[in-house]
């Protein structure tokens, strides 16, 4: 019996960041396009995003600024639809934006301009969404099509595509939708995966600094944090399960469990050399005291319980030099050991994920099944923090969107 024709040229799964930028490119060429989305609306992701304001992309992109297996996978599409592509489509929304340090670029009021505009390129080039819909299961017809079994409400039904692009996004944040769909897909037409762990996440801690941390939640301080060769200066936020904030964020992408992060307390100082001088200079004062004009009082009182206790009501003029040469030491590189991160839940990405051996980087086709296509986050391509996972998903949605 003859294989139905096709009810969509490309249909796309997952409208999110880099199924919508897809879809509007697709059918801007012409393409008759589907996007199909699990959950009950549309870019969920990119409306909490950013505190709510969506950090779009940056001024400054480059492959540095990108963690894959193959670091120059993503040069090809992040150059064929770059930053100032993106730019200049929400200056012509008169979306009102700002740059904030790091040279990245927020929404000045709400992250709903950016979906509204993504959603009226779609619109507008006549792409068809739909939410609510559940893929059950994909097949390849002998025409190098696929045939996609979908519920939609409670309801089966039976799509028929000439390209499959997969948006699905990865594991991280499930309440806004993640799940493994796309890398079931990958592995059932023979794509490898890289394994996966959440990235962009905070850190938890089961020792001593539990509790300090639960005392210390809501203090922010810059810090520089390192590990693994890698290094951020950000700030560091306190919380009741740990630390989070951008500096712990960006080194969690580096982090592996058993190692430990080293934490500058006072970073463009040498709290060694200043100790010393202060104990010259203010003889008398306590080390709480000239601490207090660097750091947080409460933090300051929580060092001194750790690494001077003995010490309270000494001067300084009383406390070797050896003493304060090792709490200047560990002012510069406090070792902590996390215990763990707060997983998917909370992580902002998923690293690793579909193999770019086996995807091309300059359509996003998969090398062995023509008209397979993977963009976005689930592919084994993540971004530091700053809004490089947007443009990545802008730019690998594009360029599957030209070939798709």
């Amino acid at each position: 019996m003859p294989q139905p024709a096709s009810d969509f040229d490309v249909i796309v799964l997952g409208a999110g960041a880099s199924g919508l930028m897809c879809a509007a490119t697709g059918a801007q060429r012409g393409r008759r396009v589907l996007v199909i989305e699990r959950a009950n609306r549309i870019g969920k992701k990119i409306l909490m995003s950013g505190g709510g304001r969506c950090n779009f992309t940056n001024y400054s992109v480059e492959a540095d600024n990108f963690i894959s297996a193959n670091p120059h996978f993503c040069k090809s599409a992040l150059k064929r639809y770059n930053q100032w592509d993106f730019i200049s489509m929400v200056g012509r929304y008169a979306i009102d934006y700002e740059e904030r340090k790091h040279q990245q670029l927020f929404c000045r009021d709400s992250a709903k301009p950016i979906l509204d505009m993504l959603e009226n390129e779609c619109l507008q080039a006549g792409v068809e969404i739909r939410t609510h819909c559940e893929l059950s299961t994909v097949t390849r017809t002998d025409n190098g099509g696929f045939v996609l079994s979908v519920e939609q409400q409670g309801r089966p039904g039976t799509l028929y595509c000439q390209s499959l692009v997969v948006a699905a996004g990865g594991l991280s944040i499930p309440t806004l939708g993640g799940s493994g769909i796309g890398y079931q897909l990958a592995e059932q037409f023979g794509l490898k995966l890289v394994p996966r762990h959440a990235g962009l996440v905070p850190f938890t801690f089961s020792d001593q600094l539990k509790p300090i941390c639960e005392r210390l939640a809501g203090l922010a301080l810059d810090v520089e944090v390192s590990c693994n060769g890698q290094h951020f200066s950000e700030a560091m936020l306190f919380t009741h399960r740990g630390l989070s904030g951008p500096a712990m964020l960006q080194i969690s992408n580096y982090w592996q469990a058993g190692d430990a992060l080293s934490v500058d307390l006072l970073p463009g100082l040498d709290a060694t050399a200043w100790l010393l001088e202060e104990k010259q200079q203010q003889p008398r004062s306590r080390l709480k005291t000239r601490l207090a004009i660097h750091l947080a009082k409460s933090l300051v009182a929580e060092l001194q319980a750790l690494w001077w206790p003995a010490d309270d009501d000494t001067a300084l003029a009383e406390m070797p030099d050896r003493q304060l040469r090792e709490i200047g030491a560990k002012l510069n590189s406090w070792q902590l050991k996390p215990s763990g991160t707060e997983g998917y839940r909370t992580a902002e990405v998923t690293l690793g994920g579909v193999s770019t051996d086996d995807v091309s980087s300059k359509t996003m086709e998969a090398k062995q099944c023509p008209g397979l296509f993977f963009i976005g986050e689930v592919l084994d391509v993540s971004g530091h923090l700053g809004g490089f996972n947007f443009q990545w998903a802008w730019s690998s949605g594009y360029t599957a969107g030209q070939f798709a």
